[in-house]
């Protein structure tokens, strides 16, 4: 590693990504197609999870696909509130 690293705090650290990554996302002209890939594979999973067999006709799996992902999205909001119930006492 370098020094200029070791003398920087996580917040700096933190702090540094986030500019970084800011300026990335100033400079895409396409966000949508930078995030294609990441957006099929993440509905790709969701529809493993509702079909593993590849059984069910691809409008009844995309519906289901669609109602596992808001049910995960939905378990990642309840975890946040009691993570931040639990900071708060």
């Amino acid at each position: 590693m370098d020094d200029k690293r070791d003398s920087m705090t996580p917040s700096e650290r933190s702090l540094r990504a986030r500019v970084a990554s800011h300026t990335s996302w100033a400079n895409t002209t396409d966000r949508a197609g930078r995030t294609a890939k990441a957006r099929q594979a993440a509905l790709a999973r969701f529809e493993r999870q509702v079909d593993p067999e590849g059984v069910l006709a691809p409008a009844e799996r995309a519906r289901r696909a669609v109602s596992a992902r808001q049910a995960y999205f939905a378990g990642l909001a309840l975890k946040s509130v009691r993570a931040r119930r639990a900071r708060a006492t």
